[in-house]
Order: C-alpha cells, then sequence, then structure tokens
C-alpha cells in the first residue's frame, strides 16, 4: 500500500519509486516495506542513509512520521504558542461534534440497543454519563463478521479508528467509572499508550485461552488481554471478588501446597488475581449464539460485578452477540449499547432470558466461597481437608 505515512513522507507515490529509492538508498526494499506498515521508526543506520537521500532533518522526518520521543514533545511545547496560531484554521474547520438524535431499536427494561456504528452513537451520548464501559472490537484479524465490516485494515488506519472510538467512550465516562477493553496483547499495547494519557491504570489482566495451536518461530499466545483502567485515581466501585480454591478435578486434592497455612486460608475463597484461568471459550451451541467469536457469560458477570452495582449505567460500543447486554440485564444495570451489524441474535437472546439467569444463577453461586458443595463432596469422599477439619 503505497498511500502511507511513511511512503509520503519519503515522497515515494509508486512500486517504482519505492523500488528506486531502495536501490539509491542502499535499504532492502523488504525493510522499507516492514517501516512503513509496522509503522516502525527507521533503526539508526538506515535512518541516516533516508536523511541523506531526501534531505530532511530529524525533527522534518519525525514530525511527517508523528513520532513523538521526548526531545520533540518538550520542542513543541516550548513553541505551543506559535504552533497554536497555525493549526487554528484546522480546528476551525473541524467537524462539530454530532447531536443528531438516533433511535434505539430494541428496548428492554434496563437498555437500550442501537444498530448504528458506534461513533455515530458514541457522539451523540452526553458526555460523562456512563459508570463502566465494557468493549470487545474487532481484532483487525480479516475474520467475516455478519455486519460485512472490513477487517482487515492497515495497521494505521486500524489504530486511528481505535484512538476515535477510546477517545469518544472515555468522554461518556463519570469521573471514578471504569474501562475495560478486551483485546489481544499486540493491539493491546498500543491502546494502552493512548489509556495511559487519560485514565489511571489498574491492571493488564491476562485471561488464559485454551487453544493449543502450532505458532512457528513465536513464543505460544496463551492469553487475551484485558485491559482495567478508571478515571481518576480511584475506581467509585470496586467490588473485590474472590474464588473457590484451585483443586484436581478428578481427585478433589489440592493442586498447590499451602503447608501449615491450610487454617489461615479465608473461608470465603482465595483473592481474584490478574490473571484469570477459569474462562472457556463458548462451544457449546446453546451457548454460542453466533457465527463470530462470543465471550463467555462468565467474563461478563465477574467484569460488570466488580466495577459496578445495581443501578448503573453500562456501555458497550460493540455489541455483538449482546452477552454484555444480557448480563447487565440479569444483573439489574441500565445498558446502553451498539451493534453495526444483525441484531436478531441479540433479541433471540433476551427471548431466552431464563436459560441465561440460571447460567448467572450458578455462576455467583459457585465464587465467594473456598469449596462448592460439588467440590466438598469429593474431598470428603476422597478423605481430604476442610476448613472444619483442621480444627479437629
Amino acid at each position: 500500500m503505497i498511500n502511507n505515512y511513511f511512503y509520503k513522507a519519503l515522497s515515494i507515490t509508486s512500486d517504482t519509486e519505492l523500488k528506486a529509492f531502495s536501490k539509491n538508498s542502499g535499504i532492502k526494499l523488504n525493510k522499507l516495506k516492514y517501516y512503513a506498515e509496522e509503522m516502525i521508526y527507521p533503526h539508526r543506520g538506515d535512518l541516516e542513509k533516508i536523511l541523506a537521500i531526501t534531505g530532511l532533518s530529524e525533527i522534518e522526518l519525525q514530525l511527517k512520521l508523528g513520532h513523538m520521543n521526548s526531545d520533540l514533545r518538550n520542542l513543541l511545547s516550548l513553541h505551543s504558542s506559535q504552533i497554536s496560531e497555525i493549526l487554528k484554521l484546522v480546528e476551525e474547520n473541524k467537524t462539530a461534534r454530532s447531536t443528531d438524535s438516533i433511535q434505539p431499536v430494541f428496548k428492554t427494561q434496563f437498555g437500550q440497543l442501537f444498530q448504528n456504528d458506534c461513533m455515530a452513537l458514541i457522539e451523540s451520548l452526553p458526555h460523562e454519563s456512563v459508570d463502566l464501559v465494557f468493549a470487545d472490537p474487532p481484532f483487525n484479524l480479516n475474520k467475516e463478521y455478519e455486519s460485512g465490516i472490513n477487517d482487515k485494515l492497515s495497521k494505521r488506519e486500524y489504530l486511528e479508528w481505535t484512538e476515535r472510538w477510546v477517545l469518544g467512550c472515555i468522554d461518556l465516562l463519570k469521573e471514578g467509572g471504569s474501562l475495560f477493553i478486551w483485546i489481544s496483547p499486540t493491539w493491546g499495547t498500543h491502546i494502552a499508550e493512548t489509556l495511559n494519557k487519560h485514565l489511571t491504570f489498574k491492571h493488564w489482566i491476562a485471561a488464559d485461552i485454551k487453544y493449543r495451536l502450532p505458532i512457528q518461530n513465536r513464543l505460544y499466545p496463551a492469553h487475551y488481554a484485558l485491559l482495567y483502567y478508571t478515571k481518576g485515581d480511584k475506581p467509585n466501585t470496586f467490588n473485590g471478588e474472590r474464588l473457590p480454591l484451585e483443586i484436581c478435578r478428578h481427585c478433589g486434592g489440592d493442586i498447590r501446597d499451602y503447608g501449615g497455612y491450610k487454617d489461615k486460608l479465608n473461608p470465603l475463597g482465595i483473592n481474584l488475581s490478574d490473571i484469570w484461568y477459569d474462562l472457556s471459550p463458548v462451544r457449546h451451541s446453546k451457548y454460542k449464539t453466533r457465527t463470530s467469536n462470543e465471550l463467555p457469560l462468565k467474563l461478563l458477570e465477574r467484569v460488570i460485578s466488580l466495577a459496578s452495582n445495581e443501578g448503573d449505567t453500562i456501555f458497550d460500543p460493540f455489541g455483538g452477540s449482546g452477552t454484555t447486554f444480557i448480563v447487565s440485564e440479569i444483573l439489574k444495570r441500565k445498558w446502553i449499547g451498539s451493534e453495526i451489524g444483525p441484531v436478531n441474535t441479540i433479541r433471540d437472546r433476551f427471548r431466552d432470558i431464563e436459560f441465561h439467569e440460571k447460567v448467572i444463577r450458578d455462576i455467583q453461586k459457585n465464587k465467594n466461597t473456598l469449596f462448592t458443595e460439588e467440590v466438598r463432596k469429593i474431598r470428603i469422599k476422597n478423605g481430604k481437608w476442610l476448613p472444619e477439619t483442621l480444627k479437629n
């Protein structure tokens, strides 16, 4: 793709010119494409060749590429008044925030669903009006979505689009509100760079994934990232959660050796950590309600229970199969969401809300306890310790 910031900075407008630049500069063609497509700042030896052949200064190249190191940021800050005058005309011509009214296509006791692009909805909602944002955006992996969206953008296009909706969500969040983004670690590093400028980092939660596909020349990617940030120093709501002790599913024995500290364990369970091993992919036809990836109910039950209370407002810009909405409804949270694609799946899930209510009840029954009832029976049968046996 020649229409790229890197190529524009080098005044390259065609494949022929790119090959000529490679030959004249002595930089391999694949290396130039790597810098362009991955948005990587040229390495020092190549940088000197680029500056020599283009006649650009390094500061000018940095500005053209949008590469801001601390020296350049300090320089821009020092001359902010002059720069703002230059940019004032651009600001005056900037498109105003949309105030057009859009209407929901589906409403429930607690929520509203809009069949719109997420930015249209974000721009129509009042600033600082939601308590919790949960977002599971497309990962730009060239997947086919029911909405027909382009899931194979260039890296720069994807990151620019991502920055727009992330900043929009930040504006919607109340002071003390929480934001969670479910994303691949690769994109998570870029999104975190934006979030760190506006919100307070709480956790990079690693959600263990159960796939075991061979990947050459790489460490096996074993987790999704769940970025957790708050608006302000601390969240308005943090409802701590505890999990049952991890045990062998066959014999009910301990996975870890707690030695002489067994009697010190909290009877309500083990503190929830920032590594989540207990989320399984949605595979069963009763649970999986669309062809695209679907998030497990347990994930949304945990996030919503952790960072909101009954009556709070939840916003999800990428509705997908509606997991955020169905869990919010069951937990009596007000919710607002958008889905650009078909919404029949979401409607169908609400018609079968009793099934989802049962799943949520089971999830909640099996947390904030050291051993579930089922596990207690297995441990008693196999002669394993329980809190009450330690006191004897």
